[in-house]
């Protein structure tokens, strides 16, 4: 004895419509903007590893009286490269999602380092961030620029991205 086969429809079922394509001006406007973005976080990215390297070894070299304050100012310049190490590596990604091309990572690296060597020059008031002596300012500027370039090797010797519409 054979069972009744369930009633199915002949009539196919309409295929979903694929989401409309984005004008080549509006993403032409978007990487613009997504390129000035990651400059604009390129120099706030220097400047606040700056204000983390320069206020730790403030804490560090000008008032090491006690064992707490030198554990913090070490905790801030330990948190201060880790910070740089880590905003390099999500500003330079955000570069290269925003723009879409590889030489995404110079966009934020070019004003960080703008920022990092303004920082290493006298001012007219006699202010000097980063002076010689600052150790953990040299560890930024070695973890920093250490970061873009490993960022921009990735950048480069990975596949290239395929675009719908190209």
């Amino acid at each position: 004895m054979t069972l009744p086969a369930a009633p199915m429809s002949v009539i196919p079922e309409p295929q979903p419509t694929a989401p409309p394509e984005p004008s080549a001006a509006l993403d032409l406007v978007l990487r613009i903007v997504g390129g000035l973005v990651a400059v604009v976080a390129g120099a706030l990215a220097a400047v606040l590893d700056l204000l983390l390297a320069t206020w730790g070894w403030e804490i560090i070299e000008g008032r090491p009286d006690t064992a707490t304050k030198t554990l913090v100012g070490i905790s801030l310049a330990l948190g201060g490269i880790a910070a740089a190490v880590a905003l390099t590596v999500v500003v330079s990604r955000f570069a290269h999602a925003a723009v879409g091309t590889r030489w995404a990572v110079v966009l934020p690296a070019l004003p960080w380092f703008v920022v990092i060597v303004a920082a290493g020059v006298r001012t007219a008031e006699g202010d000097l961030p980063l002076a010689g002596d600052n150790v953990l300012g040299l560890g930024l500027i070695v973890a920093g620029a250490i970061t873009f370039a490993v960022a921009a090797f990735r950048q480069m010797i990975a596949a290239p991205v395929v675009r719908r519409g190209d």
